[in-house]
């Protein structure tokens, strides 16, 4: 095998597939990153045996000559070392090529590496995904979704269900859902497909992992499952992984059917009081602040026993319903608040210890539910 390729292009797609690689696995070949070079393309993959992703680069476009290919092959390489070479290498170009017991010689310029690689063929072959159950999404829109809905997930292994984003079809709409049991963060969306009837658990790992390979732009991105593996495909991309199993509980219970306040408020203004409230939230190790509607006035307020208090009013367009007050997660808050992208959002409180809903102004799309903290 031997090849020369732009380094900034190699270096570009080897950061997006190092992304997936665990420096704990328990396969040792699966800590490295797979080459394989043809007269037609390269090809990069990384895995951790949850999650996979491949990447190809063409040899050449309709101008140009992308890659020089003198010898096709493949090899595996340390995946961090060989990041971190790429990296560092002072040339514009860089030539890799095999030799035998999978000893690699990296080029550019006056620097040379010579790495011990491992057998391709050791390298275990990649999930076989069908395309019966797909559907198409704008990049765009499944990186906006995907922004609004995995930071609810449980980090916690407890209840492994809860690591995952609910992902279910319904008629024409697709539906995310996301909770820790603390909160919950719902994403429906409609689209012009007729869409069968999906209903799967997409780890928040994979979608946090797959937002940072994928751009921002309106291009389809092809979404299929089956054999317990989802595959997300667009371009030169291929990111596969492993579906969770088991029942993700009912949530449709949780959203009250009234409310007995409600607040609409600019969102940056009630954000930034948050965050200026979490500055002594955190110093009290728990996030909890106090929001208080009372005489049509909100009022955001923290303390800390060791470092002090803070209380402010945030001017608000309306309020409707009875006084309140509670208690809530300051982080919850402020993540709730930036997954919406309306200059305005909607709060509806249905009592002191009853869950409370932040949604844009102008949909309900996109709900986000925090249950308040008790107070002692």
């Amino acid at each position: 095998m031997k090849f020369t390729i732009d380094r900034s292009l190699l270096f570009e797609h080897l950061t997006n597939a190092i992304k997936v690689i665990s420096p704990r696995n328990t396969m040792p070949v699966l800590s490295g990153i797979k080459l394989e070079i043809s007269n037609s393309q390269l090809t990069i993959v990384g895995s951790d045996s949850d999650m996979s992703i491949e990447l190809t680069i063409p040899t050449q476009n309709e101008e140009e000559q992308i890659i020089e290919v003198t010898t096709p092959g493949a090899i595996v390489l340390p995946g961090k070392f060989f990041v971190d070479i790429i990296r560092k290498l002072p040339g514009d170009d860089v030539t890799i090529e095999s030799k035998e017991n999978n000893h690699a010689i990296i080029k550019s310029k006056s620097a040379e590496f010579n790495v011990t690689g491992v057998d391709p063929d050791q390298y275990p072959l990649l999930p076989e995904v069908s395309k019966e159950e797909s559907i198409e999404l704008p990049i765009s829109l499944l990186k906006k979704i995907i922004n609004q809905t995995s930071f609810a997930v449980s980090s916690s292994e407890t209840r492994p269900i809860l690591t995952g984003v609910l992902f279910e079809t319904s008629g024409n709409t697709l539906k995310f859902t996301a909770t820790d049991s603390h909160r919950l963060a719902y994403r429906e969306v409609t689209i012009e497909q007729s869409l069968p009837e999906l209903k799967h658990v997409i780890p928040g790992k994979a979608f946090v992992e797959l937002s940072k390979v994928i751009d921002e732009h309106d291009d389809p991105i092809q979404i299929s499952f089956a054999n317990n593996q989802v595959l997300f495909e667009y371009n030169e991309l291929k990111f596969i992984s492993r579906l969770l199993e088991g029942n993700y509980p009912d949530t449709s219970r949780l959203f009250p059917d009234q409310y007995e306040t409600k607040i609409d408020v600019n969102k940056d203004l009630l954000l930034k009081s948050t965050e200026r409230a979490s500055l002594l939230a955190k110093e009290a190790g728990n996030h909890v602040t106090k929001i208080s509607v009372k005489d049509q006035i909100v009022e955001i307020s923290a303390n800390s026993p060791e470092v002090g208090e803070t209380k402010e009013t945030v001017d608000v367009n309306s309020i409707d319903g009875e006084e309140i007050k509670l208690n809530f997660n300051s982080k919850y808050m402020m993540d709730a608040l930036k997954s919406v992208d309306d200059d305005h959002v909607v709060i509806e409180f249905s009592g002191t210890m009853k869950p409370f809903i932040i949604k844009p102004q102008s949909t309900d799309d996109l709900k986000q539910l925090i249950l308040p903290i008790r107070s002692y």
